[in-house]
């Protein structure tokens, strides 16, 4: 009985060291990256008079860097394109009825010193205007190839494809998420989408 509840008071306080361990999340809304679209092509660059402000949200095209849990692993992140909503790719797979799907295309550049090796699409999450949050479902989309559910990225190369989610047709998204290590990175990117 007493080794009993010795091992159990061993469990709890480790348990609670994990718990305690995990404050430190991040949620990087800043880009380290802006993308084409952020200044239409047609207009000439500005010379700045003092130094140029630096955008503070990051929004479609945009890339965000974010680091994973172990020294080397570091991923320039970035939201290519969103589709909603994204139509099945065949009449076999569909949204349930009063849902819809929203696809984000991510690219995943490797800026690190080790591989990347993740399921991109478990660290990947979009919320919709009234704080409702989803995660990733497994559905392909005819907004192109699905990305991987098994990378394995050697530094300086890159992962494109895209990540479906089922949402409310009812729901606005406003928001898209993504964090290294299946999501349990202590850093997690943001994209704001409206």
């Amino acid at each position: 009985m007493r080794r009993t509840t010795a091992i159990a008071a061993v469990i709890t306080a480790g348990m609670l060291f994990t718990t305690t361990a995990c404050t430190d999340d991040d949620i990087t809304t800043a880009p380290s990256k802006t993308g084409a679209a952020e200044q239409p092509a047609s207009e000439p660059a500005e010379a700045p008079e003092d130094e140029p402000t630096k955008a503070t949200v990051a929004k479609v095209g945009d890339t965000i860097t974010l680091k994973g849990q172990e020294d080397g692993e570091q991923v320039d992140a970035t939201l290519k394109k969103l589709v909603d909503p994204a139509q099945p790719k065949d009449e076999f797979f569909a949204p349930e009825d009063g849902n819809r799907w929203v696809a984000a295309q991510f690219e995943l550049t490797n800026t690190g010193t080790k591989p990347y090796a993740d399921s991109p699409s478990n660290g990947a999450g979009v919320a919709d205007a009234d704080g409702q949050r989803f995660q990733a479902t497994f559905a392909d989309t005819k907004a192109g190839p699905s990305m991987t559910s098994d990378a394995k990225v050697p530094p300086g190369e890159k992962a494109l494809g895209w990540i479906t989610f089922e949402v409310p047709k009812s729901s606005k998204i406003v928001t898209v998420q993504f964090g290294l290590n299946s999501g349990f990175a202590d850093q997690t990117g943001q994209w704001k989408v409206s």
